[in-house]
């Protein structure tokens, strides 16, 4: 059987349509008022043949009766009524004939009409067809049926949409996982020094790009031995480091940092140093970490330690006018309060130094050196409206891996000014080195970076009670 849609202006050009493709034998099996036109979908039961003549049908004789299903050519004619309701009466009007006279339908009219029977012909159903093709909308029932249908075929289609975008946004993350091993694996057969040394930077807390980066000025005749030396030293060279630039130095400075990193500690161990250099008059601390209890307690306890004078401050204004009450002070040095970096209040305390009431400050960034990759460039980028003047990392006592750290001064381009290692004030505090935080970083790779390769490690797991 065949099946087709039709699409017309009106109803008298679908049902040309249907004939000229169908044939008049076919037989409209619903039809559906569209906005620029009708929509007929007939069907048909076998394949129309080529219409290469037009053969006048052989007169009727008297005994013969008249044929059970009208044909189209008989419901349209040159003048057909437009009218669905006048169609589809003047069909079923041909299709009653008496049982004596009528002769069998054929079996492309019983199949026809078994199709019609299932189709909804009542009055109230040709009434509305017929009522909707003298007006510019639907009835309200249709118009409402018809919009939940596209929204509900929308809504498919769009998760339909989403599933394929997911499939091949998939099928692209597998893809790009293959091509990167293949290229992997010949890079590894063509450079095996090369793949093994990028391994070990980065267990040694490098980040990938970092390392690929050294990797490539390498000479690719060198050893496995004398290429880590080569890119020790190169490391060593990418590192920017001010010297003993602090306490060298006059003016403000200033220690922001997250909270923990030791910046009060840090405080006092520089401002102790600077005592030692010119005397506990020439140096002041100015906290203005008023969210951690005994903040000023600490500080202070330390100022009388030293010797030197310390002072709090509450907002912007009493920063401005401490420090100019301590301008003739060679150093002061300002402890802040320690927040995370995806805390609002960060960005309020370092608008402080900005105000245009105060002496510039410098502002040095205090980060521990155990601190994750991740962690640490989240920290940096929260102070990217900053101007730095340089790092100190702290905790170095701590560290089982230096690599994170240094790849982040490098790939930032921030200076790197102390590192401290341990509480003793003023001690614990160095001047950074760039051969010494390399050389300390592959000490400690050597010491654990290769732990994790061992079988000895026992798995934990939870005992039943």
């Amino acid at each position: 059987m065949k099946i087709r849609r039709f699409f017309g202006k009106d109803m008298r050009e679908a049902l040309s349509q249907v004939k000229a493709e169908l044939g008049s034998d076919a037989v409209i099996m619903s039809n559906r008022k569209l906005a620029d036109g009708i929509e007929l979908v007939a069907a048909y039961d076998k394949e129309p043949e080529a219409k290469l003549s037009i053969k006048k049908p052989a007169p009727r004789t008297s005994g013969q009766a008249k044929a059970a299903v009208p044909s189209l050519s008989e419901i349209i004619g040159d003048d057909g009524p437009d009218s669905l309701k006048a169609l589809l009466e003047k069909q079923h009007g041909g299709s009653i004939q008496s049982p004596a006279s009528a002769p069998a339908p054929s079996a492309n009219a019983q199949h026809a009409n078994q199709i019609a029977s299932h189709l909804d012909f009542s009055e109230a159903f040709i009434d509305d067809v017929e009522a909707s093709q003298h007006t510019s909308e639907f009835p309200s029932h249709q118009a409402s049926s018809l919009n939940e249908s596209i929204d509900n075929g929308s809504a498919a289609k769009s998760d339909e949409l989403s599933q394929i975008k997911e499939e091949l946004a998939s099928l692209r993350n597998v893809l790009q996982y293959q091509i990167a091993d293949l290229m992997e694996a010949k890079s590894r057969r063509q450079q095996p020094v090369h793949h093994y040394l990028i391994q070990r930077l980065t267990d040694m807390g490098l980040s990938q790009s970092l390392a690929e980066q050294l990797i490539s000025y390498t000479p690719s005749h060198y050893n496995e031995r004398d290429a880590w030396v080569y890119l020790l030293n190169l490391l060593a060279n990418r590192i920017n480091v001010t010297g003993n630039d602090i306490l060298t130095q006059k003016g403000a400075v200033a220690l922001v940092g997250p909270t923990g990193t030791g910046k009060t500690t840090t405080v006092a161990k520089l401002a102790a140093r600077y005592a030692q250099k010119y005397g506990a008059d020439s140096v002041a601390m100015i906290t203005i970490d008023t969210y951690r209890i005994a903040a000023f307690e600490q500080l202070a306890t330390y100022g009388k330690i030293i010797g030197c004078t310390v002072r709090k401050a509450q907002s912007s204004e009493e920063l401005s006018d401490l420090l100019f009450q301590l301008r003739h002070k060679r150093l002061v040095l300002i402890d802040t309060a320690g927040f995370s970096q995806r805390d609002s209040r960060l960005i309020k305390q370092i608008n402080q130094f900005d105000n245009g009431q105060m002496q510039p400050v410098k502002k040095y960034l205090v980060a521990q050196a155990n601190t994750q990759y991740a962690a640490l460039q989240r920290i940096i980028d929260a102070y990217e409206g900053v101007e730095l003047s340089g790092c100190i990392f702290t905790k170095l006592d701590e560290c089982y891996s230096l690599g994170e750290v240094l790849s982040a001064a490098v790939e930032y381009q921030l200076p790197v000014s102390y590192v401290t290692d341990g509480q003793k004030v003023p001690e614990d505090i160095k001047i950074a080195e760039a051969k010494s935080l390399v050389s300390a970083a592959a000490k400690l790779y050597k010491k654990y970076g290769l732990n994790h390769t061992t079988s000895n490690n026992v798995v934990k797991t939870a005992r039943a009670v």
